[in-house]
Parts: C-alpha cells; sequence; structure tokens
C-alpha cells in the first residue's frame, strides 16, 4: 500500500489538517472563478477531492461539481453534502474516469506528485485532460519547490486534540519528505508523506502533449504573476485545444 492510501485514510490525517485556512481556500477559489468566469452551471472535476472542501464550495456558487480522491472515507464524509449538482466518487486518478465530460477540472493544494513512478505521473495527467471537454481548462495548484527548499522547516511539535505530532522534514532524491510521529492510546504511529519537487518544466511536459496549451501561470493565491524563486505556489492554467 503506498503512502497515501494509508496515510489518508488515517483519522489522524484529519486531526492534524482539521484547522487548515478555510478563508485562503475560499479567498483562492473566488479569485480564480474571478479570473476564468466560468458560465452558470459550468461542469468542474475537483481531482483528489478530499474532504470536499472545494468541491461544496464551488458547488454553493451554482456549479455542477464532481469530486474524486482515492481515501474511501473521505468520500464517505463527503457523501453528506451530495445533492442533484454534486457528486463525489472514489477513485484513483491514475486510472481514467470520464472523457469530455467537464468544462474545469481542478487539482488544488498540491494533491499530484505522490507517485513512485513517472509513468504514473503521465498517466494522472493524462487522464485529467481527457476528462476536459474542448475549450476546457484545467487548473494545477502545486507548491514551488525553489521557495520550499528555502523556507523548509526540519522539525516542529504540533499538539492538537491532546496529540503531539512531531514533524520532521527533509529534502532526498528530488522528493519533500514530512515524517509524522505521534503516540495516541499507548500506541505509537509513523506517517511519511512524500511529495515531488516538480518544477514548471515538469508539469509542461506532463500537460503539453495531451492536446494543451498553457494560457497562465500564477505563484500565490492572489494570483500575482510566477517566481520561481520568491512565489509560494505554482499555479499552472491549461486549456484544451
Amino acid at each position: 500500500m503506498s503512502w497515501f492510501e494509508s496515510w489518508f485514510d488515517s483519522p489522524y490525517y484529519h486531526i492534524l489538517y482539521q484547522h487548515r485556512d478555510e478563508a485562503e481556500a475560499e479567498y483562492f477559489l473566488d479569485s480564480l472563478l474571478n479570473f476564468l468566469q466560468p458560465e452558470a452551471h459550468a461542469s468542474m472535476l475537483d481531482l483528489a477531492c478530499g474532504k470536499g472542501r472545494h468541491s461544496v464550495y464551488l458547488n454553493e456558487k451554482g456549479y455542477s461539481v464532481t469530486g474524486i480522491d482515492l481515501s474511501e472515507q473521505s468520500i464517505e464524509y463527503c457523501k453528506q453534502f451530495e445533492n442533484k449538482d454534486l457528486s463525489f466518487f472514489v477513485h484513483d486518478m491514475r486510472k481514467l474516469f470520464r472523457v469530455n465530460a467537464f468544462n474545469y477540472v481542478f487539482n488544488l493544494f498540491t494533491s499530484f506528485g505522490y507517485f513512485d513512478k513517472e509513468s504514473e505521473n503521465h498517466a494522472a495527467m493524462k487522464n485529467a485532460c481527457m476528462a476536459l471537454r474542448k475549450g476546457g481548462v484545467l487548473v494545477i495548484d502545486f507548491l514551488n519547490p525553489n521557495y520550499v527548499s528555502k523556507h523548509l522547516i526540519a522539525s516542529e511539535m504540533v499538539e492538537i486534540a491532546g496529540i503531539q505530532f512531531n514533524i520532521a522534514r527533509k529534502i532526498k532524491d528530488g522528493y519533500f519528505y514530512k515524517n509524522i510521529h505521534f503516540s495516541d492510546a499507548s500506541r505509537i504511529y509513523d506517517f511519511t508523506e512524500k511529495v515531488q519537487a516538480l518544477t514548471l518544466k515538469d508539469f509542461e511536459k506532463y500537460i503539453l502533449p495531451n492536446d494543451m496549451t498553457i494560457e497562465h501561470i500564477f505563484g500565490d493565491y492572489h494570483l500575482n504573476a510566477f517566481d520561481s524563486e520568491k512565489s509560494p505556489r505554482l499555479i499552472v492554467i491549461a486549456k484544451k485545444k
């Protein structure tokens, strides 16, 4: 089992990240929608949707949204929000989901680069592009590896819900590693997150062969221009020919 299959389905994953900045997420989505200007009732795919916070928000804005994620626990949680224009499915992005079905595909908050093989990255991106209709738009929101490398916090302790999470970070062989060590109910746990340090050139390599053009590149959630050294994010907006 891959690290993300076990960790994302763990209740401790949701405990550790329960305080993610909802206001920041909503601000980013509002900025994106204002920039993209989707038509009313546009169809959207939230690729690696997690517990559905982006899917639900986009649906509240009037769009038809489908969220998919590998985590069965996350999708089970998401099911409570379903309606005629919002649905969720357990699905692995490395496998084809739907073809020519969506006006927009969103892959947000560093939900890529988890795989061990280059072929898996290519497959996941090909599937995302195939899901788009002609003229459809792909939005990839990823970390900027140069920025993260410079601002990496090697170790810290975070206490949440009475649990002390000891977190250690490092960069090795082109991956960012985050080791999460803690104990609860007399048991000791160790999980490791592993994300590739993918650059803009890497994403060009994955996106462009799929009948796509890259239209815009932003560097933060305010949609400022991308600076390879100073920008905290790498946000790529591509369009299907």
